[in-house]
Formats: C-alpha cells, structure tokens, sequence
C-alpha cells in the first residue's frame, strides 16, 4: 500500500464516525416516510454512544453539539434540546468507559437501554410540557425499542469496522 492511500485510509478511519453521524443527521434518517408506520430508530444515538463508549477521542463535544444544533433546525424542534440529549448520551459513554472493568456487549446495551430511556425521559417531558410540543407515545416507545435492539447489530458492524483498520478486534 502506498503513502497516499495510507493516508486517505488513516483520515477515513479517524473522520468516520463523525461523517457518519452528520450523514445520518443532515439526511434526517428514518423511517417516517415509509408504510412501515411504527418501525424507527435512533441512529444518531447509536452512533454517538458507540463512539463514546469505544474511541472517545473520535467524536468532540464541540462536534456532538453542532451535530444536536443541526437536528434540531432539520427536525424542527427547539434549538439546543438535541445537544443536550446528545451531550448526555456522550457522557453517559464516558462514564461507562471509565468505570468498566470488564467490558462486554451486553452491560454496554443495558446501559444503553438506561441512558435513553432517561433521555427521552428528558425529551418528553420538555417537549410536551414546556413547549407544548405533541409527541406520539407508542411510537416514542417503538423507537427506544428499535434503537436499543438495533444497538447490538451495529455494534458489531462498528467493530468489525474497527478491526478493519486496526487490524485487530476491538478491545472492548
């Protein structure tokens, strides 16, 4: 491999999750739009937790905030709320890392599961009280349930793309 690709790899490896993350906040992902009326998911949440939790040097909390900002001027919602979410999640990462003594997937999706339900905890009753903002509760609750379930799929896509380039498994 040469020096050049050697770079446009080692820049891909280091930009990815934050590519992906304003990728999948920019296009506003999801299902809304599609005959599936109660399948959605969080993607944002996944990708910002992952990366917290995993290589927490990857997703600034500058960068998380601008990407809150963004969500919330593309979704429509008031200006901050996302980042605040966002900024928690990315915390609540950081915390599980630096607590963690034997790490494993399953701790790391209870505590998943944990953090956003306390986030759209949060979300809700901001939304729905302060800014008379209506949210629809079973679909709320399908989203928690999709994006907690799809954590572990992805998880394992993340890994695989981190021993990708790294060249070994993930060490957690």
């Amino acid at each position: 491999m040469n020096l050049a690709n050697k770079r446009i790899y080692l820049l891909l490896y280091k930009y990815f999750p934050l590519i992906l993350l304003y990728t999948f906040i920019i296009n506003d992902f999801d299902f809304t739009y599609t005959d599936y009326e109660y399948f959605s998911f969080n993607f944002s949440y996944i990708v910002i937790f992952y990366y917290s939790l995993k290589r927490s040097q990857s997703l600034g909390y500058i960068f998380i905030f601008l990407a809150g900002l963004f969500n919330d001027v593309i979704i429509g919602t008031p200006v901050g709320l996302s980042s605040l979410m966002y900024l928690i999640l990315c915390g609540a990462g950081a915390y599980l890392r630096n607590i963690t003594l034997r790490p494993s997937l399953i701790k790391d999706g209870l505590f998943f599961l944990l953090t956003i339900l306390i986030i759209n905890s949060i979300l809700f009753l901001s939304l729905n009280f302060f800014f008379n903002y209506e949210l629809n509760s079973l679909k709320e609750m399908m989203n928690i349930a999709f994006t907690f379930v799809l954590y572990f799929l992805f998880s394992k896509i993340f890994d695989l793309f981190e021993s990708f380039f790294v060249g070994t498994d993930n060490v957690r």
